[in-house]
Formats: structure tokens, C-alpha cells, sequence
């Protein structure tokens, strides 16, 4: 049996990212968040949606670009530290020792210890109420070396351990159980 509850954002995991902003190294920021996705594949596009009281917010806004940042079990700590801690307080790449790296196309600086970056420049912003939307076409994608396949030279992401966010917790990721078009592949 189900209960009914009142409407909410229950659409879980969602990736627990670290998107980076700024156009200077004493603007420099990062900002945990969970509301973000893939909103177009041609052209690629995607969201974050963000307070508009959070510190990286009026960033953002000024520059029109940021950095999506995957990350790892390896970076739980750091993700949940940038996400209760505000840029107006704490220089946050110092404090998580996460290195600013140089983006290929925007101004936003990428973090180095994340296995895949996403360069954006804002399209349009989107007031929704408690979050504005920021929709982006995705300039560039920046993927660490040290999970491409040399035999496959297929990008091997799930190799990285991936963080997920889960109704206010983080998780790792389990085994594989398919791939895409797996349920209707002719037997042999």
C-alpha cells in the first residue's frame, strides 16, 4: 500500500557535484550542489539550480559560466564541507586542499581531483521560486586521462567511484547491472 505525502523533489540519486565559479583567483568559488542535469544532448546543454542567496549565486550571474565537477567517493568530505560552508568565510579550494585547475574554454576555474569537469556558459536564467535555474550550453568537457580504457579508448567514469546524493545523504555507487538497450538485445 501507498501513502500519499505532499509534493516534493524525490526523483533520487542525483549526482552530487561541485560546480566552480569565477573569473579570478580571489573570486574563485565552490558550491556543492545536488539540483542539476542534463536538459538537451544536441545541442548539449544542462542545468544547475542555485539560491539566489548563496554566495556563488551573484557570481555566477556577473560571469555567465561555470564548472560542473563530478566527484568521488574520495571527495565525500569536501563535498558535503563546500556544501555547509559559505564562500563569504573560507577560500574553499585552501581549506579542502582541491586544486583550481585551468579550464579549456571558460574563465571558471576547474577542481583538478574531479575525474570529469563540464565547462558551461550560461543561456538564460530561470527565477522559480526558492531556486533559479541556470541553463547552460556545455563549451567543453574536460575527462582525466587516468580512466580512459588505452586497449577500448572508451572513457571509463563509473571506474572512479562516483558520488550520489540520496534524500540528504551521500552514497557510492553499485555494481553494474546492464547497459543501455541490454533488455531488448537479440540472443544469439
Amino acid at each position: 500500500m501507498k501513502q500519499d505525502w505532499k509534493p516534493g523533489t524525490m526523483i533520487y540519486p542525483l549526482p552530487a557535484v561541485l560546480v566552480s565559479c569565477g573569473s579570478s583567483e580571489e573570486e574563485y568559488n565552490i558550491l556543492t550542489v545536488a539540483w542539476v542535469g542534463t536538459i538537451c544532448s544536441n545541442p548539449p546543454m544542462c542545468y544547475i539550480s542555485v539560491r539566489p542567496e548563496r554566495h556563488s549565486y551573484p557570481i555566477i550571474k556577473k560571469n555567465m559560466e561555470f564548472v560542473i565537477n563530478l566527484t568521488t567517493k574520495d571527495m565525500a568530505y569536501a563535498t558535503d564541507w563546500c556544501g555547509v560552508r559559505s564562500g563569504k568565510e573560507f577560500n574553499k579550494f585552501n581549506e579542502m586542499k582541491l586544486t583550481p585547475g585551468k579550464a579549456s574554454v571558460v574563465n571558471a576555474p576547474i577542481i583538478e581531483e574531479s575525474p570529469l569537469c563540464i565547462e558551461c556558459r550560461v543561456k538564460e536564467i530561470m527565477s522559480l521560486g526558492s531556486h533559479d535555474m541556470f541553463i547552460a550550453d556545455v563549451v567543453n568537457v574536460k575527462a582525466d586521462e587516468k580512466y580512459l580504457n588505452s586497449e577500448t579508448g572508451k572513457f571509463e567514469l563509473a571506474q572512479s567511484n562516483l558520488l550520489v546524493y540520496v534524500h540528504g545523504g551521500y552514497y557510492e555507487m553499485g555494481e553494474k547491472i546492464g547497459k543501455f538497450g541490454w533488455s531488448v538485445k537479440k540472443k544469439k
